[in-house]
């Protein structure tokens, strides 16, 4: 036993190997957009999804809350950083999350920017501890976070504490219920703030534990578990669910389990990928890692609002557009081959590969999309090569093939001919059996005759030698119309026995056309057209030239490379591997059809050899480089609703690259418009629409009003900078478009840059308050000036009249000098006379004594006597000097005047002795004028020496004379 079940041990990875090989499949795989750890920059396991109100998708991940809206991917880790193990939206404006140790919630603050909040803190102190949160189900405004121990209840702002009976191993909410597993007591329902039993008895398998549940009918629910399989909840009882996948989930853990509408659910599995399976277990579809997953381990589902899947793997994170009318055919997985011709014939879809022809049968089961049925491809046998083209031809099936004409018959592909390379086949009537078939060769065109049984090469039809791809053959007219891009435009006759060209004309401009070259015809609508590179041409047959078709106004200036009409009446038409149709079941007013475009095909058809084949309005193939396409066109156009536009981020920047976030992309309807400092006048503008499944559709324009007047051009450029913006208000406005042109709603951010300290209205005021005193100032100036240049003049004039008033003092002194000098003439004649006139009478007295003295009478010597008497008399009067004392005053006023302010204490008689002394009169002469003996006069010298305190050394004169000078 040991041994077998070791065997079984090394066999299980090749069995699991084996089952990924062999797997169901569908037909048609929905598109598969992988993200790596790389391309978000987090960590690398994935373990919740979420999405809001706005279509941005949450993910629980390694490194905290992982947020994606199209375009951008953002962080937001926890404060312990922590693993966060459960997201949860609550549909109104927070992100529950939880983490080991830790839950809260994720909220815009007033700028927009999801802030967390912790809700630790309100768990009672003694039950803080307890490790990972699993689960978060919102139930209106209760919250509630599962633990292994614990259930965490928020309302209304506390928690409540619920514990297990042993260990909770699973919390959902399915409708209106909550539902939450008890290892040992089973499930349990919350109901009145109560957990309550939902089964009689826990018929579950022990230890079996609960990963999902799901509505399956009205009062049933579906529960997956994570070893022993699915089973039914329906009145209280738990039933097993058998389906063909039951051994697989033996060896493949199921991780969770989602209802995708339609009777379909989708199943995660570790490491068994991802089945979506019917409501009676059939596997619908299969996706693992040779299927597009980036890896086997899926730790969640999510089904969001557009119906398309997010896988949370353990390494990265896909989305698969299941719900997308686009979905890819791949014949073989390991070679995506180009797929030149898709046909559905006697319930088998056909694939014309460049490696030859696959088939694989289909259920008729009322599925709507074929491309839902399960797929068993497989290579015809002999089918080897190159196929150009799948035709049906009087209800057989021809095959184009580089080789030849083949006819697929039995399971097998039988040749008609082998000598040249089959474009296509054209039969003289599409409706009823023809026995005429014209085929575009490599070298022209060949003749097919069909019996009735068999179809028989009847050779080359001579005249045409070149390489037929575009060939319609107008059987009422025996006609072959044909193009070649490089050579023109050609209507060829044939003969009656098809054996040869008897006629051939070349259209060209000289008939109507734009161009000789990159000119195709068909035949639509009951017309011959010829697409250009101008647009479409219709062929007049009263003129035999071609003409613009007004009908086709829409494809002009449009360079055209297949046109095909369907049997509805479309028309579907490629250019530059676009693909577009003309739906005439939807006229317009100005035109009879509505024009689609399916921008998601963009690049994805086969450039050179388009082929479009409608089966019907849910089933359109498509050629593709990679593969097939099939397109629901009836479920494109139900889908065909607005894009969503999301401003996400507004920042502002200055000069240094200081950044400050103005937005953050969260309740936007808040956001009242920003004033901001003129320093941050450059801002960055990011925005993204949350259409994942057309990201490389989407485009968008957008417009900076008060700076701008017209929409930018449409790109795929999703942010805007705008740098050194001046003062003013602002709006900026974006909008998105998905590829059929329909538009989103504007989002606008509208802003004020405010202007700089310079130009504020306060510092205009100031400037004004400046301007006013500057005018001030130079009217001071202005006035100082004038007061300078009047105080100069008046300067100038007193100067003037001061230099005329010197000259006049000049004059008076001239004349008082004069006038002195003529005064001390006077005195010096008056002091003469004084001095000479006492020196006469001196000498009559010396004579009168000496005449006395021989006399001897005594009355004549009485007489002389009294002679001496009136002499003595004479010399003794003062009229002579008291008028030479008047003389010396006035002649010598000022030298007085100085001389006592320098000399207070000199008396008068020292006064007089200075004025003779100034006169520089001898010792003797001054004795003689002031009658004193000559002794008497040195002794007054003496003392005034002493007096005016001067050396023996110093002249007295020259002492004396200084002021004199000073006087002059």
């Amino acid at each position: 036993m040991g041994k077998a079940k070791y065997i079984f041990l090394l066999l299980l990875p090749f069995l699991i190997l084996c089952e990924d090989t062999c797997a169901q499949r569908t037909i048609a795989m929905p598109q598969i957009i992988n993200y790596s750890s790389k391309t978000y920059q987090g960590g690398i396991q994935n373990w919740d999804v979420a999405q809001d109100n706005q279509g941005v998708m949450y993910f629980g991940n390694n490194e905290g809350l992982l947020s994606f809206d199209g375009q951008y991917w953002h962080i937001y880790p926890l404060p312990n950083a922590t693993i966060m193990r459960s997201v949860c939206f609550d549909g109104n404006e927070r992100i529950y999350v939880g983490g080991q140790d830790e839950i809260g919630y994720f909220e815009a603050d007033e700028n927009g920017s999801l802030v967390y909040n912790s809700l630790v803190d309100k768990i009672p102190a003694k039950e803080r501890q307890f490790a990972d949160v699993w689960h978060i189900a919102a139930a209106g405004e209760h919250v509630f976070f599962q633990a292994n121990n614990h259930i965490f209840h928020y309302y209304q702002g506390k928690i409540n504490v619920d514990r297990p009976h042993s260990s909770w191993q699973y919390l959902t909410s399915v409708g209106s219920r909550l539902y939450a597993q008890d290892m040992e007591i089973g499930l349990l329902h919350y109901e009145d703030g109560v957990w309550k039993p939902v089964a009689k008895e826990n018929s579950l398998k022990k230890g079996s534990i609960i990963t999902g549940i799901v509505p399956f009918g009205v009062d049933t629910l579906l529960v997956a578990t994570m070893k022993d399989g699915l089973f039914y909840l329906a009145n209280g009882h738990f039933f097993p669910k058998a389906t063909p996948m039951d051994s697989r989930f033996l060896t493949n853990r199921i991780s969770s389990i989602r209802f995708l509408g339609n009777d379909l659910f989708a199943l995660s599995m570790y490491p068994g990928g991802m089945l979506i399976m019917d409501k009676s277990g059939a596997v619908v579809q299969r996706y693992s890692y040779g299927e597009g997953l980036q890896t086997n381990n899926i730790r969640d589902i999510f089904k969001d609002r557009d119906g398309n899947l997010w896988l949370a793997l353990d390494d990265g994170i896909d989305y698969i557009a299941i719900n997308s009318a686009v979905k890819y055919i791949y014949p073989d997985q390991h070679t995506k081959l180009g797929t030149y011709s898709v046909r559905i014939f006697n319930h088998k879809l056909y694939l014309g590969t460049s490696n030859g022809l696959y088939v694989t049968p289909y259920k008729g089961n009322g599925l709507e999309n074929i491309g839902m049925s399960a797929a068993r491809f497989e290579k015809v046998p002999h089918s080897d090569g190159q196929i150009w083209s799948i035709q049906e031809v009087n209800g057989r099936l021809l095959i184009g093939h580089e080789e030849g004409s083949f006819e697929v018959r039995d399971g097998d592909v039988k040749p008609i001919h082998t000598n040249t390379g089959i474009w296509t086949y054209q039969a003289a009537s599409r409706v009823s059996p023809s026995s005429n078939v014209v085929v575009g060769s490599y070298l022209g065109l060949r003749h097919l005759l069909f019996d009735g049984q068999h179809f028989v090469d009847n050779g080359h039809i001579d005249g045409s030698d070149e390489s037929l791809r575009f060939v319609y053959y107008d059987d009422k007219n025996h006609v072959v119309w044909v193009s070649h891009p490089y050579r023109g435009v050609f209507k060829l006759s044939l003969s009656p026995d098809f054996k040869k060209i008897i006629r051939q004309k070349r259209y060209d401009v000289a008939e109507g056309l734009p161009a000789i070259l990159h000119n195709h015809v068909f035949h639509i609508r009951n017309d011959i057209l010829v697409s250009t590179s101008k647009g479409v041409y219709i062929y007049d047959a009263g003129h035999d030239a071609f003409i613009p078709a007004q009908q086709y106004q829409a494809l002009v200036d449009m360079p055209i490379q297949y046109m095909m009409e369907d049997k509805m009446g479309n028309v579907w038409f490629a250019s530059n591997k676009r693909l577009g149709v003309l739906d005439f079941s939807q006229p317009l007013a100005e035109s009879p059809y509505t024009v689609s475009y399916f921008p998601e095909l963009n690049g994805e058809i086969l450039g050179g050899f388009e082929s479009v084949y409608v089966h019907d309005a849910e089933n359109v193939f498509i050629s593709g480089q990679k593969g097939g396409i099939l397109l629901n066109y009836k479920a494109y156009q139900e889908r065909a609703s607005k894009p969503n536009m999301l401003l996400r981020t507004v920042k502002a920047f200055d000069s240094d690259k200081k950044e400050e976030l103005l937005f953050g992309g969260y309740r936007y309807q808040e956001i009242s418009r920003k004033k901001l400092q003129y320093a941050f006048n450059s801002l960055q503008f990011n925005f993204s629409s949350t259409m994942y499944d057309q990201q490389d559709q989407v485009e968008f324009s957008y417009m900076l009003k008060g700076l701008e007047t017209k929409w930018s051009a449409w790109s795929n450029r999703s942010e805007k900078e705008y740098t050194n913006l001046p003062a003013g208000t602002y709006v900026f406005s974006v909008k998105s478009r998905n590829g059929m042109g329909n538009e989103s709603e504007e989002q606008t951010f509208s802003f004020r840059v405010a202007p700089p300290w310079y130009a504020h209205p306060v510092s205009y005021i100031l400037y004004g308050v400046l301007f006013l005193v500057f005018i001030f100032w130079l009217l001071g100036i202005q006035r100082k000036k004038l007061k300078e240049r009047h105080r100069d003049e008046l300067h100038i004039r007193q100067l003037e009249i001061e230099k005329k008033e010197k000259e006049v003092i000049k004059l008076r002194n001239e004349n008082l000098e004069a006038e002195l000098g003529f005064k001390d003439k006077e005195l010096a004649n008056l002091t003469m006379n004084i001095i000479q006139r006492g020196e006469v009478l001196s000498k009559i007295k010396d004579n009168i004594n000496q005449t006395m003295n021989r006399l001897e009478d005594k009355d004549a010597q009485q007489n002389f006597k009294q002679l001496i008497r009136l002499i003595r008399s004479a010399e003794r009067t003062n009229d002579d000097w008291e008028k030479f004392n008047a003389h010396i005053h006035h002649a010598n006023e000022n030298f007085f005047l100085r001389l006592k302010q320098q000399h207070p204490d000199l008396t008068t008689n020292e006064l007089k002795l200075c004025a003779l002394l100034r006169m520089n009169l001898l010792s003797k002469e001054i004795a003689q004028l002031m009658h004193v003996t000559v002794k008497a006069v040195e002794v007054s010298r003496y003392r005034l020496r002493k007096k005016l305190k001067i050396d023996s050394e110093v002249n007295l004169y020259d002492y004396l004379m200084q002021y004199a000078r000073s006087d002059a």
